[in-house]
């Protein structure tokens, strides 16, 4: 009896499964380790299929960075039924709980930013954008005032609450209610220091 033939894969399916075993390489290891050779032997495909479908190490790097953006911006979707203090802290529990997760990729994310690639540094840039996008929205619903030094403060804050989750949650192991607490108050400092 011959053994069952494996399905071929189309060719998003192949894509998806390439990107997926990134992300999941970035678990363990830095993105600069990511290369086409270390992927298509993860794969067991060639490395002219995995050039095939990304073009360089470059488009690789950025779409595996895209797509733990995107796996970050979905589990800390901001819960609109919540009133808007409570949404605050519900999004970064879920964040801080995704990056106690996901250490190795979170890192990957945010220190992907030293990357020499352009492309890779916007997608980062973007998520960075998305979560300020977010809080500044929060604090507006809040009555707080739209001006330039909110938005300046508060996408800076994003940066600081990168580092904070870099120290306090990847590199070491404070429980999930202290840090949160930590970010919303360093968050509400921000928007205290805004003149109105």
């Amino acid at each position: 009896m011959s053994a069952p033939r494996r399905r071929r894969l189309t060719p998003d399916e192949r894509r998806a499964q390439l990107v997926a075993l990134g992300v999941n390489f970035l678990a363990d290891h830095p993105l600069d380790e990511l290369t086409m050779e270390e992927l298509s032997a993860q794969a067991g495909v060639s490395r002219a299929l995995v050039f095939h479908y990304f073009g360089s190490r470059q488009g690789l790097h950025r779409d595996v960075v895209g797509a733990a953006r995107d796996s970050l911006l979905v589990a800390s979707e901001p819960r609109p039924e919540l009133p808007p203090v409570e949404r605050i802290r519900d999004t970064l529990t879920r964040i801080v709980e995704f990056v106690r997760d996901h250490r190795g990729t979170f890192y990957s994310l945010v220190r992907g930013v030293a990357s020499g690639d352009a492309a890779v540094r916007t997608v980062l840039e973007e998520s960075r954008a998305a979560n300020a996008q977010r809080i500044i929205d929060v604090y507006l619903e809040l009555g707080i005032p739209d001006t330039e030094l909110l938005r300046i403060g508060l996408r800076a804050w994003v940066g600081f609450t990168e580092e904070v989750l870099v120290e306090l949650v990847v590199d070491g192991d404070r429980p999930v209610e202290e840090v949160v607490a930590f970010l919303e108050q360093s968050a509400a400092g921000v928007v205290a220091a805004v003149p109105r």
